[in-house]
C-alpha cells in the first residue's frame, strides 16, 4: 500500500509544492510545528532514511539544503532546524523547520493556517529558490 507521501508525489491528495525534480518533492507539511514546515521526499518510498543507497541520500541531502536557504530568506526565523524522525509515515523524509526557539520542534505544539496563508508560503519560498 501507498503510503500518504507517495500518494501526494502522485498527485492523488493535493499538497502545497514548494519544487520537484526527477527524485525529490518539497511541500509544505499540512500539520506545521511552525509556519514554513516543510518536509522533502525523496520521489522512490522507502521506509527509512538509512536505507537509501548513498548517491540517492547525498541528493536528497543536496536538494534539502537547496529548499532550507530559500525557506530562511521566506521566513522570518534564527536558523532552519533539520529532524528527520520517521515514525510517523512509513516513507523517508526531512522536516525543515524554521526556528526561533527550541520548542518549535517539538512535534507537540502546532500552528494553524489558512489554505491562503499556506498557499501564499508556497508561492513566496518557490520564489526564493
Amino acid at each position: 500500500m501507498s503510503s500518504i507521501f507517495t500518494k501526494i508525489i502522485k498527485g492523488e491528495i493535493p499538497s502545497y509544492k514548494i519544487a520537484e525534480d526527477d527524485n525529490f518533492l518539497a511541500f509544505l507539511d499540512v500539520n506545521p510545528n511552525a509556519k514554513g514546515h516543510t518536509l522533502c521526499v525523496p520521489k522512490l518510498e522507502i521506509d527509512k532514511i538509512f536505507d537509501i543507497e548513498d548517491e540517492l541520500y547525498i541528493g536528497l541531502m543536496q536538494f534539502s539544503k537547496k529548499i532550507a536557504i530559500a525557506l530562511k530568506k521566506s521566513v522570518p526565523c534564527k536558523r532552519i532546524g533539520m529532524a528527520v524522525v520517521g515514525l510517523e509515515v512509513p516513507h523517508a523524509h526531512i522536516h525543515l523547520i524554521p526556528l526561533n526557539e527550541m520548542d518549535e520542534m517539538r512535534f507537540q505544539n502546532k500552528v494553524s493556517l489558512s489554505k491562503e496563508e499556506f498557499e501564499a508560503l508556497a508561492i513566496l519560498i518557490k520564489s526564493n529558490l
